[in-house]
């Protein structure tokens, strides 16, 4: 994933926390909407697990990929290689950290698509979530 584009959507979804926060306060404050969610969100978790999944996927195969493509491990592990042989020591611990999470983060993905597995097989046994609300 682009890095400048990674920045770019975590700072618009931190002004429309910030925004939503502020405004689910004075919402609150003036008792005109509940204070929390009134169910689980599986009615909605169900319609999109499709949708989850293919990401996933698709993240996956990134990560997976050889070291002609971007965002794989294997080109971050080549990178990091470079930069040790250069002797671009800073360059290399920075890389070296993305990689370690960037291996974590396939960890974390398929632990996801193991739960959503899971979600996928309530979904069919309980009417796709309709009987949750």
């Amino acid at each position: 994933m682009d890095m400048r584009r990674g920045t770019r959507t975590l700072l618009a979804g931190l002004a429309v926390t910030a925004v939503l926060g502020t405004a689910g306060t004075a919402s609150a404050a003036g008792g005109t909407h509940a204070a929390g969610p009134a169910g689980d969100g599986a009615k909605a978790l169900c319609k999109r697990a499709p949708k989850v999944d293919r990401r996933i996927e698709r993240a996956l195969r990134r990560l997976d990929a050889g070291a002609g493509t971007r965002g794989s491990v294997a080109r971050l592990e080549k990178r990091v290689d470079n930069a040790k042989k250069a002797g671009h020591t800073e360059i290399a611990t920075f890389l070296q950290n993305r990689l370690t999470f960037r291996k974590s983060l396939g960890t974390t993905l398929r632990q996801r698509q193991k739960d959503l597995a899971a979600v996928r097989t309530w979904c069919r046994g309980d009417d796709d979530g309709k009987a949750a609300g």
